[in-house]
């Protein structure tokens, strides 16, 4: 974990396709010394490789098996099923909370994915599950934040009135990354994760989430909030243009216009 990284690693750029990815940042990245710069470089981390390193520094090799096991009998097995289920394998082997600990903080992404991905193997109240996710929805790397949606979304759906006046207070969260979890994890339709059917008939119940953001400065967060109209627009396009009605005529700001515009692409298509 110590070993120096070369600057040129360091201050890389992700590549933009398979091929264009360097052996070198590789073999830092299957050896748990760097982050993923981009997508296609988390997609390209070996997690078994990468696995078998961390196993050995917890002094848990012996568990080898029970992760090559699961991973393998995959039927279609991709970065995404893989972090999930390596994650919900450590919950299945363990509650010791220095592995967690070990995994939520280590140098590289793809462990704290699967320390997020760790409670969604546990049991426990939408509240509790809210709670421990919230620093890997507040994670400064963009893979993390993602595997957080991931790993809360279905638990949503089963509690989503609880979960949203949960998720009301983290509109007012200091890390950009918190508000932006607070709307992104409950659009109506998303991206590669489930769709709220509750919300695409009633998002009406996520209002006041919306309304506490609908002039948020952050870009994350103004895209985040476009985007969850949008995907109310295609079942309640009346509400929505409703909505940004109301709210040009509440606040002339340049993030609500900006918020408005994104909301309405469909509709003005």
């Amino acid at each position: 974990m110590n070993k120096k990284i070369p600057e040129h690693i360091v201050n890389r750029k992700g590549p933009r396709s398979a091929k264009d990815l360097n052996p070198e940042v590789l073999e830092y990245l299957n050896g748990g010394l760097i982050e993923t710069a981009n997508l296609m470089e988390w997609l390209a981390v070996d997690q078994l490789k990468l696995l078998k390193l961390v196993l050995d520094d917890l002094g848990k090799s012996n568990w080898y098996d029970n992760f090559y096991e699961v991973v393998s009998n995959q039927k279609k097995p991709s970065a995404n099923t893989n972090t999930k289920i390596i994650g919900t394998t450590f919950a299945q082997l363990t509650n010791d909370s220095k592995v967690i600990s070990y995994l939520s903080n280590h140098n590289s992404d793809v462990c704290r994915c699967w320390a997020t991905q760790y409670y969604s193997g546990i049991e426990m109240s939408i509240t509790e599950r809210l709670h421990t996710t919230k620093p890997f929805a507040g994670d400064s790397h963009f893979g993390v934040r993602e595997v957080a949606i991931f790993a809360t979304k279905e638990f949503i759906i089963e509690d989503l009135d609880q979960a949203v006046m949960i998720l009301l207070n983290w509109t007012k969260d200091a890390n950009e990354n918190i508000r932006r979890y607070a709307v992104e994890t409950i659009r109506p339709i998303g991206v590669w994760t489930k769709k709220i059917d509750e919300l695409k008939e009633n998002p009406e119940k996520a209002i006041d989430i919306l309304e506490a953001l609908k002039s948020d400065s952050s870009k994350y967060v103004k895209d985040a909030v476009g985007n969850w109209l949008n995907d109310a627009s295609k079942t309640r396009p009346d509400w929505v243009r409703n909505i940004c009605l109301q709210w040009e005529k509440k606040s002339l700001s340049k993030d609500t216009k900006y918020i408005i515009k994104k909301a309405l692409r469909t509709i003005n298509r």
